[in-house]
């Protein structure tokens, strides 16, 4: 056969290899080809490299997360045991301050000799004094009972509250324990006297009263927290000697 309007005879049939047609129809062959490939590669799952990645990402996250909840529990803890450590001398302190207020000049022989005199004496760590309200009542009623507050060092150390009922002899060298802490660790008294000034010492049988006021400082250690609570003023209701 001749051929057609004097062109180069061309073979029937498919095209040479590489040819493929129309061009635009060559490349959406190929990314066909990209296409196929890739959804082999996904179905084939992560490769090694990309699984590392990916826990490493995972590990670092979770390191973060585990570290922020230690930080917050470790300050959720501080701040219980601070709040614990300050609710203790609180209590404390209320319980001192209630027995303070109703303090009572009652006179009466303090030891073996017959002298009656009014039954109140302090120092910086340790008070002695008759009180209507007792820190703790004892199981019986009564109106007035002797009171020893102190701050003790030594083999058991810490705040130790003694009671006696009254009228007894030796109100206070007599005194039975009826509270000891050893969570306090500081205690410190004033007196008022009746011209407003703190001093350090009170002496009822010298002075023939009880003074006007008593400051009271305390301090605990709880959980290794130490807390120290301001100077807590107690009035106190009754100062002349009573008969």
């Amino acid at each position: 056969m001749a051929p057609v309007g004097g062109g180069r005879a061309r073979a029937l049939g498919r095209s040479p290899p590489g040819l493929g047609g129309h061009a635009p129809h060559g490349r959406r062959r190929r990314r066909q080809d990209a296409d196929e490939s890739e959804a082999v590669r996904r179905a084939r799952g992560f490769t090694l490299v990309e699984l590392l990645l990916a826990l490493a990402i995972v590990g670092l996250l979770l390191t973060i997360a585990f570290g922020g909840l230690r930080v917050a529990t470790a300050a959720w803890t501080r701040g219980e045991d601070r709040a614990e450590a300050h609710q203790h001398v609180r209590a404390i302190a209320f319980t001192m301050a209630r027995a303070l207020g109703a303090a009572y000049p009652y006179r009466a022989a303090k030891g073996e000799a017959p002298e009656v005199i009014v039954l109140f004496n302090g120092v910086e760590q340790k008070l002695e004094f008759v009180t209507q309200a007792p820190p703790l009542p004892l199981q019986a009623p009564i109106a007035f009972t002797a009171v020893v507050i102190s701050l003790e060092s030594g083999e058991e150390t810490g705040l130790v509250v003694r009671e006696r009922a009254l009228p007894n002899r030796d109100p206070f060298t007599k005194a039975e324990i009826v509270m000891r802490d050893p969570s306090i660790t500081s205690l410190a008294f004033k007196f008022q006297n009746e011209d407003g000034d703190w001093v350090d010492t009170w002496d009822g049988q010298e002075l023939k009263a009880i003074p006007r006021g008593v400051q009271l400082r305390l301090g605990s250690t709880l959980n290794g927290r130490t807390q120290t609570l301001p100077p807590l003023t107690v009035t106190l209701r009754a100062t002349g000697a009573a008969r």
